[in-house]
């Protein structure tokens, strides 16, 4: 037996409510992802922006060093690992091996369980890796494939519904910039559309054509007719309605911690570089292991120096985040400082004027849907966040906001039926067409946005390019002037922050 050690974060407690659902066949093959460390680490000017750089530039100095590939294909091999793929500029490489190999490569000891109608992989406890790795090998995941994410989409059968064009012009977006190409990459763990259904709504809704593409990650696939369609149709739907123009790239991926890592990384490199990612899933902070919340959050800042801006929502569960602990959760991966956290808000407005009668908190009542928000317990308060009111003691979430209430929501279609629907889960997609617009409008990418909104950010002042959200509660915090942990700075005005951010480049 080789000399092992500990891979730091890789811990893993059992999950919940499960229960033995059989034995696993020895000849089981595994495929898994293997993260390896940078070649040197990302300085944060070159994250925090607005400087980026550009792909190959990046692959060569912050990928993985060919050697260290090298030495974990050597030695996993030895041990009857395989890697079959690599990706040194998101430093990821893929291996297989049966049971037995990846026991004795990485001391895990797996079972076979059920959840429900779920069957999947458990292991508790930590990982190993080969003495010779240590250092080398940052993560490996997908042994354990337990579901990681919940989407967020929340859908109601009755209330108030504004189209996607309709919110563009109540949230002042700017206008498209022709010949202006963009891309938008969304990334999906369940569900699918078909392009007959797509066609369907954006003719109604006045907007075409778009164009959208599947792009398969780790067997994913677009798979209409399943679980999750409402999260895929209501993202696409949405981004679509708001920038036609823009062309939708969508990710598909298993929901486990392996398919979110290896999703994100993929389109966050992909070529072109996306304007922006757009995220509707994630879970509670504490219920990732480190070694994901890492390799997830190292992705994030590589979009960041890359140009990209990753938005990702809140939650839809309130300030507990639909734990039972009676303590305040915060959603990831929201809290990482390196994403556009986006909270929720019910809107009413006038359609036709674009007017905006009434913004408040998104919360249906206690025991039910609200928008979350808070103060994260695993990263600290990023410089952005110091001057603008957040707490000392971690980030802040959200940054922003945007209409998520279902009872005042977002007008889809799903499986031929028109509803409204909401949840944060449309507010990132709402702000990731804003960010497309806004890079159109600029003649750049944006990256890490933050620091460009927070500058001169005070407490209990309005934000420049925000419509301050001062009533309501998310279920554990109350919406205050100026930045909050329910709805952060605001919704925008498009508009009015195109000519900030166009101020802060250049001023």
């Amino acid at each position: 037996m080789p000399a092992r050690v500990v891979l730091a974060g890789s811990t893993r407690p059992a999950a919940r409510g499960v229960v033995p659902a059989g034995t696993l066949d020895p000849a089981t093959v595994l495929t898994a992802t293997v993260v390896l460390r940078r070649r040197a680490e990302l300085p944060a000017g070159l994250v925090s922006g607005p400087a980026v750089v550009g792909r190959q530039e990046f692959a060569d100095r912050y990928g993985a060093d060919p050697a260290d590939a090298q030495r974990v294909r050597t030695v996993l091999g030895g041990l009857g690992v395989d890697v079959v793929a690599e990706d040194l500029a998101s430093r990821r490489l893929s291996v297989r091996g049966d049971l037995a190999a990846m026991n004795r490569a990485f001391g895990v000891s797996l079972e076979l369980v059920s959840a429900g109608d779920v069957r999947h992989r458990h292991r508790v406890g930590a990982l190993e890796v080969p003495a010779e790795l240590d250092g080398v090998v940052q993560a490996v995941l997908g042994l354990d494939d337990r579901p990681q994410a919940r989407r967020q989409a929340v859908d109601a059968a009755v209330g108030v519904s504004y189209t996607p064009p309709q919110l563009g012009k109540i949230y002042g977006f700017p206008a498209a910039v022709p010949g202006a190409a963009s891309t938008i990459a969304v990334i999906e763990l369940a569900g699918g559309y078909t392009d007959a259904e797509l066609a369907t709504y954006f003719q109604q809704v006045g907007v075409g054509p778009v164009s959208v593409r599947a792009v398969s990650v780790d067997g994913g696939a677009n798979s209409p007719n399943t679980p999750g369609d409402n999260e895929v149709m209501l993202d696409i739907e949405v981004i679509g309605g708001l920038a036609p123009e823009v062309t939708q790239a969508v990710y598909f991926a298993p929901n486990t911690d392996q398919g979110f890592v290896d999703a994100i990384s993929t389109a966050v490199h992909a070529a072109p570089t996306p304007a922006a990612v757009s995220i509707s899933w994630g879970g509670a902070e504490d219920l990732w292991t480190e070694q994901t919340r890492t390799a997830l959050n190292d992705a994030f800042a590589d979009a960041a120096a890359l140009g990209v801006t990753v938005v990702v929502s809140s939650g839809d569960w309130g300030a507990s985040d639909q734990q039972t602990d009676g303590k305040n959760h915060t959603d990831f991966p929201a809290s990482s400082p390196y994403v556009l956290a986006c909270g929720g808000t019910s809107l009413i407005a006038d359609v036709s004027s674009g007017v905006i009668s009434s913004e408040t908190v998104w919360n249906n009542g206690a025991g039910t849907n609200a928008t979350g928000g808070g103060v994260s317990v695993f990263f600290a308060r990023p410089d952005y966040q110091s001057a603008c009111g957040a707490p000392e003691s971690g980030r802040g979430v959200p940054d922003v906001a945007g209409v998520a209430d279902p009872k005042t929501g977002y007008s889809v279609l799903v499986h031929g039926k028109s509803y409204p629907a909401g949840g944060t889960s449309a507010v990132a997609p709402l702000w990731s067409a804003l960010v497309a617009r806004l890079v159109q409008q600029l003649g750049r990418p944006l990256g890490l946005l933050q620091p460009l909104l927070y500058k001169d950010a005070e407490p209990g002042k309005l934000a420049a390019g925000f419509r301050d959200v001062t009533a309501g509660d998310n279920q554990g915090y109350p919406a205050s002037p100026g930045w909050d942990p329910c709805t952060g700075l605001g919704s925008p005005d498009g508009n009015a922050l195109l000519s900030v951010l166009r101020q802060r480049l250049t001023g």
